[in-house]
């Protein structure tokens, strides 16, 4: 709890305390004379009113100076000093309801502030990737500056138990980094020479030298702290009805327990020609009021939202504002990007195809592989691809495994966009596509298998081909089968690779529709083709990771980028940014989002029917004053926990 927290249940702890005294001790039998025991008693109540409910009285106070007179202050205000008055004009003595009604309220205003403080306090876990400062090394010392004085391509020093300031590459060091205030997992991910790292992970062990490669402002720990900070701007429909909402229905409220008050006594007296019986109408008006304070709507509703974003940037998964939560729940279509959302976005040696000694075929045959000849092909290509730093070629040196020996190899041509010839050994080597084997006069095979296909020719004899492809990532096909349990009617993957790529990423995860061959434009009309076959309580998601992935990102009713690897500019179109790139988490955002709308409703439908019910009930008297502090507290404190709902992790 913080101070004013703690203010707070002291005055309610002392306001209880002396409430039950007065009620226990048996001040009536004290030798004082009745007017004295009358005034003292009344004094004692209006202390302990004082104690619980001066703060209440002075905003009521200033709401009316200030021209905003209806707001849930102004009503507990009028309904307890009215049933002081009403206790001190039938004479009556009973001032506890008039004092119990403060507290209570007191107490569930506690409560809500506490709930809305641990709901924050997830915000500001967030907030803890904030970087203080930056290690720089100038002659021979380590220096302490300000993580934004620091420019692209300084050497920054990261010591264990630091943060990361600033986005970079490692020059030097090996580490493990704790990045669960970014994406939620709890695992270390290690980190070497050569790996990029970005800003806002806790190094755990050994000493960092980082080259940034961006500036602070730019950097990832800034950008996730910017969509943190302006999420609360952008507010659902479902908040903006509740806002206008209480600003009819509580003036509203007002002027009906007004009429409670005076059309009765008056039909009494003028119609009927009854006595007035006004103390009568004065406490069902005085009840109404009580039973009226939309509290548990006006406070539950953002508070859901809030508590949703919160433990959604938790678990990793920054949503930019509500208005994007509530359309995140209505999800019907989601439409993927293939390399780098679905696959991993880096190629891989899959497979090696030689001649088969025993029927000569160079893949798929029932013989297997030859292991000894796969291993020389591959030396031979890593070897020849050895000065190459495109990416086939890094797979090809990855995939070797050794280290290479680059005196080794001599003459290395480079034939763009046909592939390498070089000598290795003195052995005339060719490594490339189909058109470098047709220019040099060798008689390739094709393969029938999807990915890149790297034909080697070794001394004038065509040897066999490397399948390189990208990875589809390990949680792809589980997404897709968990989006569609979720009830999402299509899932679509686009894609500019060829289409035998496409068509067997696709069957590996089972997705229901593939487009290949797609330029960044043609991206766009096929997700402007869905959005025309959707109605307007649905929407469509699209998630994508690169640069060219920003125009489909602002074009889809709701753009969800990934935001550990993607782009910036994939990142500032998107409205949902996943910190950790796993396609598992689209289906976890559209849960968390289907869970906070489905806490709304349920909250917005227990308080309007608790309301309705009491009103009617105080309006004929069948409510007393504690009936109207469960139909305001209670239902406030029932709804407050159900929204805090919003923050358990949604599995």
């Amino acid at each position: 709890m913080n101070k004013k927290q703690k203010k707070m249940l002291t005055r309610i702890i002392i306001s209880a305390v002396m409430l039950i005294l007065i009620n226990v001790l048996p001040v009536d039998k004290l030798p004082a004379p009745e007017l004295i025991m009358t005034i003292g008693k009344l004094i004692f109540y209006i202390i302990i009113y004082v104690i619980i409910g001066y703060d209440i009285l002075r905003k009521a106070f200033k709401g009316i100076l200030n021209r905003r007179v209806f707001d849930e202050n102004f009503l507990m205000a009028v309904a307890t000093v009215g049933a002081f008055a009403l206790a001190i004009i039938t004479k009556s003595g009973d001032y506890n309801e008039a004092v119990a009604v403060m507290l209570f309220y007191q107490t569930g205003e506690l409560f809500q502030s506490y709930a809305v403080g641990k709901s924050r306090r997830n915000i500001s876990e967030l907030m803890d990737i904030r970087p203080d400062y930056a290690n720089i090394e100038k002659d021979g010392t380590i220096e302490k500056v300000d993580p934004s004085e620091v420019v692209i391509g300084t050497i920054i020093v990261v010591n264990p138990g630091e943060k990361v300031p600033i986005d970079g590459v490692v020059e030097d060091g090996i580490s493990s980094l704790n990045t669960s205030a970014l994406t939620g997992e709890s695992v270390p991910r290690d980190v070497k020479p050569g790996d990029e790292i970005i800003s806002g992970c806790i190094n755990l062990n050994g000493v960092l030298r980082i080259r940034t490669t961006k500036d602070f402002g730019e950097s990832t720990v800034s950008k996730i702290l910017e969509l943190v900070e302006n999420s609360s701007s952008n507010k659902s429909r479902s908040e903006n009805f509740i806002s206008r909402f209480a600003r009819v229905y509580t003036p509203v409220v007002c002027y009906l327990a007004l009429a409670l008050f005076i059309i009765p006594p008056v039909f009494n007296v003028f119609i009927l020609h009854n006595p007035a019986d006004i103390s009568i109408w004065l406490y069902r008006a005085l009840t109404f009021l009580v039973v009226s304070c939309p509290c548990a709507l006006v406070i539950s509703i953002p508070l859901t939202f809030f508590a949703a974003i919160g433990g959604a940037g938790r678990e990793g998964i920054l949503v930019k504002g509500s208005n994007y939560l509530e359309a995140l729940s209505k999800a019907k279509y989601v439409v993927f990007d293939k390399t780098g959302t679905l696959t991993q976005g880096v190629f891989q040696v899959n497979d090696i195809h030689c001649s088969c000694d025993k029927c000569g075929e160079f893949c798929g045959c029932e013989h297997g592989h030859n292991e000894n000849e796969d291993k020389r092909i591959l030396e031979y290509a890593a070897l020849a691809e050895i000065a190459s730093s495109h990416p086939i070629s890094n797979s090809l040196k990855l995939a070797y495994g050794k280290a290479l020996d680059i005196s080794r190899v001599t003459d290395i041509e480079e034939i763009s966009g046909h592939g390498i010839k070089a000598r290795v050994d003195g052995i005339p080597v060719a490594v490339g596509n189909a058109r470098l084997m047709e220019r040099e006069g060798y008689e390739y095979k094709k393969c029938n298998h999807p990915g890149t296909i790297v034909h080697v020719a070794i001394d004038g004899k065509y040897e066999g081909h490397i399948l390189i492809s990208d990875v589809i990532k390990a949680q792809s096909a589980k997404a897709i089968a968990e989006l569609k349990n979720l009830g999402i009617k299509k899932n679509v993957m686009l894609t500019g690779d060829d289409k035998v790529i496409a068509e067997h990423t696709a069957k590996e995860i089972k997705i229901d529709e593939f487009h290949a061959n797609l330029l960044p434009a043609d991206k766009v009309s096929r997700v402007e083709e869905l959005l025309s076959k959707k109605n307007d309580k649905e929407t469509l998601c699209f998630v994508g990771d690169g640069i060219n992935d920003a125009p489909v990102l602002t074009r889809a009713d709701i753009g969800i980028a990934m935001g550990a690897m993607g782009s910036d500019a994939a990142i500032e179109a998107a409205d949902v940014v996943l910190m950790d790139d796993d396609p598992i988490n689209v289906p976890k955002a559209i849960r968390l989002a289907k869970r906070a709308l489905r806490i709304v409703y349920e909250n917005i439908g227990f308080a309007l029917l608790i309301k309705i019910g009491c009103l009617m009930l105080a309006a004929i008297g069948l409510a007393n004053m504690w009936l109207a502090i469960f139909a305001d507290v209670g239902v406030m404190v029932l709804c407050v926990l159900n929204a805090m709902r919003a923050l358990i992790k949604v599995r």
